[in-house]
């Protein structure tokens, strides 16, 4: 996207694809799946919600939706498809380094492919852990550094560049040289892996599970049941896989009661 426009255009159309609700009903089926909420209404929010898909399938659902995303033109049309279809979503502009909710207000915090793009990553953390009941789920998915493959820059092996190196890529992206972050108006500057974000959220009370912990075997075919759960139980094994992955997905758990 080379500027503002574009990048509304493609997340107005990108938002509202088959393949974008897919990927957002998983995340949701897989987070009701380990949370075990039954009936119970959560407040969920949604940190950088965009045009809102995520936050209709979860008010569907009859949850309590709060979307928050620094776009106001997305946030405008989030709003204007949820009222659209009948669906009441508290939605604000606001920054995912200051969020506008009370301390411990939030069942759920979800903030997919957030992280990557706000140079204060460790600033939207504090905030998603403050606003984070005792109990509530963090889920989020962000680069992963550990991979040579992935689909934020064009280049070979980028997750593997050194720092230096990235950030001279980055200002040519935003510069003279957009084609290296396919046109991107805010192209990743953060690279993490589920052993970093791991580690960061520990101190603060979160125990985290990774992909492999989150894969429910119960929908696999024997096979992938015995790769999973030799990942499972092999860590070498588990960084390999780790390793083979694309992005780093997390779930973390605040540790207290609800």
């Amino acid at each position: 996207m080379a500027d503002h426009g574009h990048f509304y255009d493609y997340y107005e159309k990108e938002s509202e694809s088959a393949g974008t609700r897919r990927r957002f009903a998983a995340i949701q089926a897989t987070l009701l799946r380990l949370i075990g909420s039954g009936p119970r209404v959560l407040d969920v929010a949604d940190v950088g919600c965009g045009a809102g898909t995520q936050c209709q399938l979860w008010a569907a659902a009859g949850h309590r939706l709060h979307g928050a995303d620094i776009n106001a033109s997305l946030i405008s049309l989030a709003r204007q498809r949820c009222t659209d279809a009948g669906l009441d979503v508290n939605f604000v502009v606001a920054s995912a380094t200051a969020l506008p909710w009370p301390d411990q207000s939030m069942d759920v915090c979800i903030a997919p492919e957030l992280l990557e793009h706000v140079a204060d990553w460790s600033a939207v953390l504090s905030e998603l852990v403050r606003v984070l009941k005792p109990g509530g789920a963090l889920y989020l998915s962000t680069s992963n550094k550990l991979c040579p493959k992935q689909e934020e820059f064009t280049l070979p092996l980028y997750a593997w560049y050194p720092g230096w190196l990235k950030r001279h890529c980055e200002r040519l992206a935003c510069t003279t040289h957009p084609q290296l972050a396919a046109y991107a108006t805010y192209p990743a500057v953060n690279w993490f892996s589920y052993y970093g974000l791991r580690d960061h959220l520990a101190p603060l009370g979160f125990t985290c599970m990774d992909r492999f912990d989150m894969a429910d075997l119960n929908t696999q075919g024997r096979i992938a049941r015995c790769a999973l759960r030799l990942l499972r139980r092999w860590r070498p094994l588990r960084f390999l896989g780790h390793v083979a992955t694309s992005y780093t997905v997390l779930l973390a758990f605040k540790r207290g009661a609800l």
